[in-house]
């Protein structure tokens, strides 16, 4: 365990070779760690690979009085900091995407490269939520936590997903904890500005890996510094979806990094 700025425990688990550059990796909203189990075997041929949970996920601990992005991406930075690798490749999934970008604005020089997992479609083109739109948006979620979340999660996947996985992860996010899960919601609408913000202060190659479920603007990701990778017939969760897709496309954007 390492403890976030706040004081919360935040669990991780270490994988592979000793060498001097980490890929951290970091799940989603209602998410965990072991998200990513089905990546940690190829990485760690290569890479000392961190995997943790996000304060109010997993073996993490709860208690934040804000349930903030940025906070989540603290999250990251405290793992970081206590493992203390030469260099970091950051891997985040949808919320997490989110963290790995305030994260790498905290780190600076530490970070070679960002890998985003489905977290953004487009960039610049949101219109901002008054708080009514959003009071509406978190409402259902803050009435009926876990039927709501078991809708939300049945959604972003395709008609062809496989069966068994769309309830196991419906399921897993549902049993979720209320507090975070409602309280880090609410800033779902309104995310864009503050990563376009950010992410002019940082100085690395970066990588979108998005499903096909929905179109891709690739020239707006691109006009931000993002290089984008569109996989066929995968929706949201994509490395759980189909993970021999995923895993080599993953692979060659860490790989670009290092070059």
């Amino acid at each position: 365990m390492a403890r976030s700025r706040d004081g919360i425990e935040i669990a991780y688990t270490t994988y592979g070779s000793d060498a001097a550059d980490a890929v951290v990796l970091v799940h989603g909203w209602l998410g965990n760690r072991t998200y990513w189990d089905q990546q940690i075997e190829v990485l760690a041929e290569r890479h000392h690979v961190i995997a943790l949970d996000l304060a109010g996920h997993g073996e993490s601990g709860l208690g934040r009085d804000d349930w903030s992005l940025e906070a989540f991406g603290a999250d990251v930075v405290a793992i970081i900091e206590e493992v203390d690798p030469a260099s970091v490749s950051l891997v985040g999934h949808s919320m997490g995407g989110d963290a790995i970008v305030f994260a790498a604005k905290a780190l600076g020089d530490l970070v070679t490269g960002l890998v985003w997992v489905d977290a953004f479609r487009s960039l610049g083109h949101e219109t901002p939520s008054p708080p009514d739109v959003v009071e509406a948006f978190v409402a259902p979620f803050r009435e009926d936590f876990a039927g709501s979340v078991d809708r939300f999660a049945r959604g972003m996947f395709p008609a062809s997903a496989e069966a068994g996985l769309v309830d196991r992860i419906a399921s897993d996010m549902a049993s979720g904890s209320v507090q975070m899960g409602v309280g880090s919601i609410r800033y779902a609408l309104n995310r864009e500005p503050a990563i376009i913000e950010a992410l002019p202060h940082i100085d690395a190659p970066k990588v979108a890996i998005n499903p096909d479920i929905a179109p891709t603007d690739i020239e707006s990701l691109r006009v931000h510094g993002f290089e984008p990778v569109v996989l066929e017939r995968v929706g949201h969760f994509l490395m759980l979806e189909d993970p021999r897709q995923f895993n080599p496309v993953l692979v060659d954007a860490l790989r670009s990094f290092n070059r």
